[in-house]
């Protein structure tokens, strides 16, 4: 069943009817290890960067690796609360950051799945960042090493998930070790000091790969100097948690899932539904499946279905907007190279509204092989650039000179966006070249119009003006 026919087939559910369980004996559930990166990009040498991941490399190598994988928002908090509830961010509530005066939250009533997993007999922890709301909605059992200003101790963060996950016993455990990098520190990426266990890898700005969204600025490759040293800092805090995890005996039992909330923190990347911002490494192993590179285009709204599925605990009573990955694991596809992939895995769609609480941007999309369609339901806003990234050595560089391009794109196009945008993914990978208002493509204009249309309608869209009650399914 491809993406189209699922939310079909869910936005005819009775409401308030359960999808069917995929219950499994508590002696035979299996464990689960959720590793979720913050605002890494598509960086890491399995991905064909020059960046220095060698942990991650191997594990790629003995895992699926997705070529072809995307969130559906690209802002931290908006994004862990897809990840965790399996429903696009304007439906489970989660709007935009959770923290200081953003205070978004995920809506009463949402199933997410610290609680599933829990009342599944599972042990569950977070271990690192939370950037979710409410408390009540994500009930882990226990919270380690949380986030503080600047916390980049990724042998803390192994130390604890490792420690939580030996005090659990025989119960089979569920624990999300969220990294604070390679998110934006105060100032920089957190590499100005010493961390424990881990001996640093810099990068000469002279010599960085720059991706094509940005312009090839010393300020700019200063930056992204030090975002790389921070992708291999958490490279080497997850081999501390794999070979951990390994040598307690418990690699053999565990689904393990590597992922990022979010594209890289830069201009062009965070907080847009361009590629940069959404195309993300995912990286599962199950035990039992071969090796393999997946060319199923994937989302994060197949997370939630996916762990779940794995460890046999029944999923909420209303549908899900994603679906599992595990037949998927094991599974070759054509490595990422374009053409026919996965039948029925050719699209993707994504949703944002905002990133912080002054910054209203609703957007939603689609993409498929092919292309892209992005529907700016604001356009008439100028687009708000996230604080951190305003606040960067890379974008004020960029900023004080308005005739610098971020790549191929204007500032002037960037910051001022229209209501309609249609991209030939082969032709113009960049995405600036807008087809919206060329006759040759209406024909293609009006089949990703239909789709996104119909994704909003089954998943119940609030921003669409006849949804007069779109959760009213959460409390029936």
């Amino acid at each position: 069943m491809d993406r189209r026919t699922l939310l079909a087939a869910t936005a005819g559910l009775a409401i308030g009817r359960s999808l069917p369980a995929v219950a499994r004996p508590a002696a035979t559930r299996r464990n689960v290890l959720l590793v979720i990166a913050d605002d890494q990009g598509l960086d890491a040498g399995c991905y064909g960067v020059a960046v220095r991941t060698p942990r991650l490399d191997a594990f790629a190598a003995r895992a699926t690796r997705f070529a072809r994988a995307f969130a559906t928002v690209s802002s931290c908090s908006p994004s862990r609360a897809v990840i965790n509830t399996g429903l696009h961010t304007h439906a489970n509530g989660m709007y935009g950051l959770a923290h200081d005066i953003h205070n978004q939250g995920v809506l009463d009533g949402i199933r997410t799945l610290p609680a599933l997993m829990r009342e599944g007999g599972y042990a569950t922890a977070l271990v690192g960042k939370k950037h979710l709301r409410p408390d009540a909605a994500f009930p882990y059992e226990a919270e380690l090493a949380p986030e503080r200003a600047g916390i980049r101790d990724v042998k803390l963060i192994a130390d604890e998930a490792l420690r939580f996950i030996g005090q659990a016993g025989d119960r089979p455990f569920f624990v999300t070790v969220a990294y604070s990098d390679p998110h934006r520190a105060a100032a920089g990426f957190g590499n100005e000091r010493a961390w424990p266990g881990v001996e640093p890898v810099r990068y000469d700005p002279a010599t960085v790969p720059v991706p094509r969204h940005l312009p090839d600025l010393p300020a700019v490759r200063a930056d992204l100097a030090g975002y790389y040293e921070s992708i291999s800092r958490l490279d080497a805090g997850f081999g501390m948690l794999l070979d951990g995890l390994t040598a307690a005996g418990r690699a053999a039992d565990t689904l393990i899932l590597f992922l990022s909330d979010n594209g890289r923190p830069f201009p062009g990347a965070k907080t847009n539904l361009y590629d940069p911002g959404l195309h993300l490494p995912l990286i599962v192993r199950a035990p039992g499946t071969a090796p393999a590179v997946s060319d199923a285009m994937v989302s994060w709204v197949d997370i939630a279905p996916t762990i779940l599925g794995w460890a046999g605990v029944a999923p909420p009573a209303y549908p899900l907007h994603g679906r599992s990955l595990l037949p998927l694991l094991g599974r070759r596809g054509e490595g990422g190279g374009g053409g026919k992939g996965e039948d029925g895995w050719d699209e993707v769609f994504a949703s944002h509204d905002f990133h912080e609480i002054n910054q209203y941007y609703p957007m939603r999309a689609v993409r498929t092989r092919t292309h892209s369609y992005i529907r700016n339901l604001a356009w008439q806003l100028p687009y708000p650039i996230a604080g951190d990234v305003a606040a960067s050595p890379g974008w004020r560089a960029i900023a004080a000179d308005p005739a610098i391009r971020l790549g191929r794109r204007t500032q002037a196009a960037y910051l001022q966006r229209p209501a309609e945008e249609l991209y030939d993914l082969a032709a113009d990978p960049d995405e600036v070249r807008n087809l919206a208002g060329d006759p040759a493509a209406a024909a293609i204009l009006a089949d990703l119009r239909a789709r996104l249309l119909a994704m909003r309608r089954a998943t119940k869209d609030p921003w669409l003006g006849d949804q007069s009650d779109p959760y009213g399914h959460l409390h029936r």
